[in-house]
């Protein structure tokens, strides 16, 4: 008799255990972004000064006082970048989150009730992805207004065509299969078949997908604070910091050093996790190892 998988707590715990060992770069990946969910939440503990507190020790470079240096009005780089970190996470959060919940029922309803509803769904979708990306998520926040939320969650709106796309292409392949067509003949409902057979069989490469966009979307804040409409002063972000630091360049460059390596290391942090889940829902290569 074939064994079936162990779907308990703690065989899932094991497994993931098992995975992380294997794959060195998911294990790195994941445990760098879990060091920085709990620098977030530990941030009055590690930072040694308060991150919007002014000085007179302006444009300092790094020392024992002052770990990365200070900025243009005095305060600490190291707090500044401590406590930007959870509004850079809950901004990737914020808009990979709009994007599943406008994206994922839209594509899903275009997917499998086809005809003219697919056609015009399709059509809207095209239409959205016509415009470059950070024109959109500009216009939004500025129809919005300006603010971290706001901004993140005109990202979420330019990300939701490409999710409900890709999650319609899923749909369109698995509500296809005969498993599915045995379940609309025994007469499960629409709701039914969609919650039990659809999203548990379709929903493998949107995890890969909310992973790179959780990355594009760190990238997005960035550049909308650059913009001056993501967090608004004296608050910090990543983003806002890279900006005060492009200002004084040259004669202060290590200003943009800290909040720029941030930047990358997040966004490599967050591809690398996708491609290794790839790696690991890909059935082909499941059948490899």
């Amino acid at each position: 008799m074939a064994s079936t998988p162990d779907i308990t707590p703690q065989g899932a715990t094991a497994s993931v255990l098992s995975w992380l060992r294997r794959d060195l770069r998911a294990a790195l990946c994941l445990g760098y972004l879990l060091a920085l969910v709990i620098a977030s939440v530990a941030a009055p503990l590690i930072a040694q000064h308060s991150p919007i507190e002014q000085s007179m020790d302006m444009l300092a470079p790094p020392s024992g006082a002052h770990w990365l240096g200070t900025d243009d009005l005095g305060r600490d780089v190291f707090a500044r970048m401590v406590y930007g970190a959870p509004m850079s996470l809950y901004a990737s959060m914020v808009a990979v989150g709009v994007g599943l919940a406008l994206g994922l029922p839209t594509g899903m309803l275009a997917g499998y009730l086809g005809g003219r509803v697919d056609t015009v769904i399709s059509r809207i979708i095209d239409t959205l992805l016509a415009f470059p990306g950070i024109i959109l998520a500009v216009a939004v926040t500025g129809a919005l207004g300006i603010g971290l939320t706001n901004a993140m969650i005109a990202v979420g709106i330019v990300f939701a065509p490409n999710i409900a796309r890709l999650i319609r292409i899923q749909t369109i392949v698995v509500k296809n299969e005969l498993y599915v067509d045995a379940a609309r003949s025994f007469g499960m409902p629409v709701r039914g078949i969609i919650l039990r057979h659809i999203v548990p069989n379709a929903i493998q490469p949107i995890i890969v997908q909310v992973t790179v966009m959780l990355a594009g979307a760190l990238l997005a804040e960035a550049s909308l604070s650059f913009l001056g409409l993501g967090v608004q002063p004296p608050w910090p972000s990543w983003g806002q910091m890279l900006a005060r630091g492009y200002t004084y360049m040259e004669i202060a460059p290590e200003q943009m050093y800290a909040p720029g390596i941030a930047i990358l290391l997040t966004a490599l942090a967050y591809n690398g996790l996708g491609e290794s889940l790839r790696t690991r829902l890909d059935p082909t290569s499941r059948s490899r190892r």
